[in-house]
């Protein structure tokens, strides 16, 4: 019998489980089963598409919705995500996670006999198989928990309430409906407490965040309270100065006495005052700092893409800037992961070019013929070139498609084996990982013998061969000096050539013998005969060597961990730049650097690792666990000043963690398995290693864009707090009034986010070190330019109010009494401060001292768009603004004035820039970020996984109200899941009888 699924619409098709499901059916058909089948990626992207475009995609591939049905057959292989129920029907060696369904952590082995239904929402992390769909949508495993959680929303819950009143109108229906929930019920790996428990758990292990939760967010958290609580003083002192200096003045100097009728003239006066000090702590109070994170970290991520990185967790952008140390695969990111065989040893003798098939012999000919065919995985194949003068294309896996382009070359059809000898026929399938390091294949002859072809890594596959197939095709002894001769003579001239090394093998097990325990795989591959070693190419991407230089000049360290050879690796690292001839540095294999870093126990010792790790730079054979291995202990370190900031590349599902635990993991996006992809922070869609170098420039940018914002944007407030100030406490007014400062707030948070956070990356940035973790937001070149630049807008700007009458010839604009109008000096004052910041503006968009302010000035659009924008504004406003602003006209002559002193700012930061940062010593650095002794360990021992640097400020009552309420929240939530669910039942026609029954019963 074969499950097929019946659609019921487009939207049927969606992995969402907010769509509509697909019904369950069976049909008996035999024969339709061997012509039906649909690829992983082909169903993947039909339930990604929605309503008009899934109907239109099904007309054009399959027809309709029933052609559909003859091909819902899929092949999942290791690092798959499911995305839909199954049952299997062929499976090799297949091992599914469905700790996220069952919190269990043990993988399940999936076998025709054992388990084999497949459910949505599980990984596969070993083996490959083929599986029929039986539910995608809300009628999957995984949409039957989100759906009880409440995640289908309004409109999917009207579907299926509509749906259900549809299959109430008659009994087939009804019948139909509780055969489907009863399955579904079926279906629970466990109850649904138990469920909601162990999804609870393993979200709460897998989804955990890294420890740190941003560096920079960390540094701009306690910036950002050092300046509120700056300007909480400033505006209390502001406000108690100003009715202290009114109350001494008024019934001490002016000697007059509170009287009821004067009663709301000094309330009005002390609204007026306590509004300028909140206008005081407004301004002083960098709201703007988390607007200009977030709009640089979203036009960086968006840009990125274009980069061919995919950002999937926004702190991973601005952590990348800091970058200390990038541990890179060498397949498909260092190299073209374009393979293809160019050397082979066979029949005793190495070939330095393919040979012609007819100088091999007949039998070796049909050992590789048949060994390639069925020992390759069945979804790796050669297919035509999309182009006449077109390379042929690989589709699967490289090496496997090399092994088959081999094939090919030597005028054999591989096809026709596997037409032979389909998948279904394998007796028994010992597939690829990173423990094996080969992969095993046995048929069964029809005679009951068995015949098993193995390929691996040549050194580890050549010490099982105990025979070798000589000149004529025979197998002959072959044993341990022979094995030394071929590793010397062939293995190492190949990997020294930078080839990857494979050896063909088999066995054979004779007929009339207990069938062997296939389950105990050391005894099983072993006492192998060697067929071939094939050296395989895969050329070195030509933009990966400058790419290296790019990172090194920016003080990053690349190292390779692969699990190749290591002279292959060596080879590639010095091609690229990794290594160069007459260094020290240190090439290992993997079990060698676990020799050197572990103690008699076998336990890891930080301090052995640390007198390994600053001078390796290739780490080949290694497996998963020695990348994780390496990555932690490099972030552990406490050997430097700074504490390393690492990224790792991996396409693998044991990848995953590795790419855990570094502070960017980069999943391979063609060769990433999704187990990779779900635990990474960056998917390079091009799997090269220039968009690492591309990420590490869009990181620095961020955090240069970033310095901008605040370079500009505490000029401003210094400048504002202490003309607001002073100007209150001697003339008790401030000379910017309220809206007046609202709309400088507005320039210098708003607009400068948008203008100084959209600034693009230059090649420029990766001609310095890395910030690292410790360094200070605001540098002594930031503090140079804040304050040069705020103490020349000060001497403007009081010069203006006590002077400005007498130099403009105009009505003074100080001591003027409650509700005057708006004078022309306080206009000017206005007016000349709003044009100082646009043109410090530009001086901003400079922070390490550079000269050329201008420098790429007009390639950012937004910039100039927001500067000239804000300058027509500030026309309109001082033009036709009039009494909500306190503005009044200005002549051409006093805008002139306003214009020349704001330009003045451009002229004084040439000067500020002159001045050498070493007279200087005695200003401070803001925005430090916090050693890492300082973490508190009882808040990484909680299990919460992260350390929010806001929550932290927050007294401890205030976490657990806002805790409670959220709690609150998802339990209401909850509550009124399963109170519509229960409301859903009650309005079944059968429910509502049973009920008046009971009602009746009862009285």
């Amino acid at each position: 019998m074969v499950i097929i699924s019946n659609a019921l619409d487009g939207n049927n098709m969606s992995r969402n489980p907010r769509a509509p499901d697909m019904t369950v059916v069976a049909r008996e058909d035999h024969h339709e089963a061997e012509d039906f089948e649909m690829t992983l990626a082909e169903l993947h992207a039909l339930m990604e598409l929605r309503s008009v475009n899934a109907l239109k995609k099904i007309k054009e591939s399959y027809g309709d919705v029933f052609g559909i049905c003859t091909r819902l057959k899929t092949s999942p292989q290791e690092g798959d995500l499911l995305p839909a129920d199954g049952v299997l029907l062929q499976g090799n060696d297949l091992k599914i996670d469905e700790s996220s369904l069952t919190g269990e952590s043990d993988h399940v082995k999936k076998t025709l006999s054992g388990d084999p239904m497949l459910l949505s929402g599980s990984h596969v992390v070993e083996g490959s198989g083929r599986m029929v769909i039986t539910a995608v949508g809300v009628n999957s495993q995984m949409g039957i928990i989100l759906t009880l959680l409440g995640v289908g929303g309004e409109q999917g819950k009207e579907r299926v309430k509509k749906k259900k009143k549809e299959q109430d109108g008659s009994p087939e229906n009804s019948n139909k409906a509780k055969a489907q929930d009863y399955a579904a019920t079926e279906m629970q790996p466990g109850t649904s407490e138990e469920s909601t428990n162990g999804e609870e758990t393993v979200n709460r292990q897998s989804n955990l965040p890294k420890k740190e939760k941003s560096v920079l967010q960390g540094k701009l958290t306690r910036l950002a309270v050092q300046i509120g609580k700056a300007g909480l003083a400033m505006s209390t002192i502001t406000v108690v100065v100003l009715i202290v200096y009114f109350l001494i003045k008024t019934f001490l100097i002016q000697e007059h006495i509170w009287t009821a009728q004067c009663t709301p003239v000094y309330i009005k006066y002390f609204v007026k005052f306590f509004i300028i000090g909140v206008t005081v702590l407004v301004v002083a109070v960098p709201e703007g700092l988390p607007l200009a994170v977030t709009i640089s970290l979203a036009y960086s991520v968006k840009e990125m893409m274009k980069d061919n990185n995919l950002v999937r967790h926004l702190d991973a952008c601005e952590t990348m800037g800091n970058a200390t140390t990038i541990c890179s695969d060498k397949t498909g990111t260092l190299t073209m992961n374009r393979m293809a065989v160019v050397q082979a040893f066979i029949s005793e003798m190495h070939h330095k070019i393919i040979p012609a098939c007819e100088s091999i012999p007949q039998t070796t000919l049909n050992y590789l013929l048949t060994g390639i065919s069925v020992n390759c995985a069945y979804t790796s194949k050669i297919l035509p070139p999309e182009k006449e003068s077109g390379l042929p294309r690989q589709v699967g896996n490289k090496t496997d498609c090399a092994l088959l382009g081999f094939l090919l070359d030597l005028k054999q059809d591989y096809q026709a084996v596997r037409n032979q000898i389909p998948e279904e026929k394998l007796y028994k399938v010992y597939t690829f990982n990173s423990d094996r390091k080969s992969m095993s294949t046995v048929l069964k002859n029809v005679d009951g013998s068995y015949r098993m072809f193995t390929k691996g890594a040549s050194e580890i596959v050549l010490k099982k061969c105990n025979k070798i197939l000589n000149a004529a095709g025979k197998p002959k002894p072959f044993n341990s000096k022979d094995n030394d001769d071929i590793v010397k003579n062939v293995v190492k001239p190949m990997a020294s050539d930078g080839l990857r090394t494979i050896c063909l093998a088999f066995k054979d097990f004779p007929a009339g013998q207990p069938e062997p325990e296939w389950d105990n795989e050391n005894n099983i591959i072993m006492e192998l005969t060697c067929i071939a070693v094939v050296g395989i190419d895969d050329p070195l991407r030509p933009e990966v060597p400058d790419a290296i230089t790019k990172c090194q000049n920016a003080g990053i360290t690349v190292r390779m961990v692969t699990g190749d050879n290591i002279n292959t690796a060596r080879t590639i690292a010095l091609k690229c730049g990794i290594l160069h001839p007459g260094e020290t540095f240190l090439c290992l294999e993997g079990k060698e650097l676990n020799r050197l870093i572990r103690n008699e126990k076998g336990e890891i010792k930080q301090e052995l690792l640390d007198k390994i790790w600053p001078k390796l730079r290739v780490l080949a054979r290694s497996s998963p666990t020695d990348k994780h291995t390496l990555v932690k202990g490099i972030i552990d370190s406490t050997i430097s000043e700074q504490r390393q900031v690492v990224a790792v590349t991996g396409d693998g599902t044991n990848d995953a963690p590795a790419l855990k635990e570094a502070d960017v993991g980069f999943a391979m996006g063609i060769a990433g398995t999704d187990v990779a992809k779900e635990a990474s922070d960056i998917i390079l869609t091009d799997d090269n290693f220039t968009s690492i170098v591309k990420a590490v420039m869009w990181g620095r940018n961020v955090y240069d864009s970033i310095s901008k914002f605040l370079q500009f944007q505490l000029t401003v407030n210094v400048v504002a707090v202490i003309v607001a100030f002073v100007g209150a406490c001697i003339t008790q007014d401030s000379p910017l009034k309220t809206v007046q400062m609202l709309w400088v707030n507005l320039i210098m948070d708003t607009f400068a986010s948008l203008a100084l956070a959209t600034e693009k990356p230059t090649e420029s940035l990766l001609l310095r070190k890395p910030y690292g973790r410790n360094k200070p937001l605001i540098s002594h070149t930031m503090m140079k330019n804040i304050l040069g630049q705020a103490f020349y807008q000060l001497v403007v700007i009081f010069t203006l109010v006590f002077t400005g009458e007498k130099l403009f010839d105009i009505d003074s604009g100080r001591n003027a009494p409650l509700h005057s109008p708006p004078s022309k000096h306080y206009t000017i004052v206005f007016n000349t401060f709003v044009l100082m910041q646009l043109c410090n503006e530009i001086n901003a968009r400079k922070v390490h001292g550079e000269r050329n302010v201008f420098e790429g000035v007009f390639s950012n659009a937004i910039f100039c768009a927001i500067t000239g924008g804000t300058l027509l504004v500030q026309l309109v406003i001082v033009e036709v603004g009039g009494k909500p602003f306190s503005c009044t006209e200005l002549t051409v002559e006093q805008w002139l004035w306003s214009l020349f002193l704001g330009i003045g700012t451009l002229l004084w930061g040439q000067l500020i820039t002159t001045i050498p940062n070493s007279y200087l010593k005695f200003l401070i650095e803001l925005g430090r970020g916090r050693p890492k002794e300082e973490i508190l360990e009882a808040e990484l021992a909680k299990g919460a996984g992260e350390i929010d640097h806001v929550e932290r400020e927050l007294c401890h009552g205030q976490i657990l109200w806002f805790r409670g309420i959220n709690r609150i929240r998802a339990q209401s939530q909850v509550v009124n899941t399963f109170r519509t669910s229960f409301y859903e039942e009650l309005e079944k026609p059968q429910t509502q009888s049973s009920v008046r029954s009971l009602r009746k019963s009862k009285q």
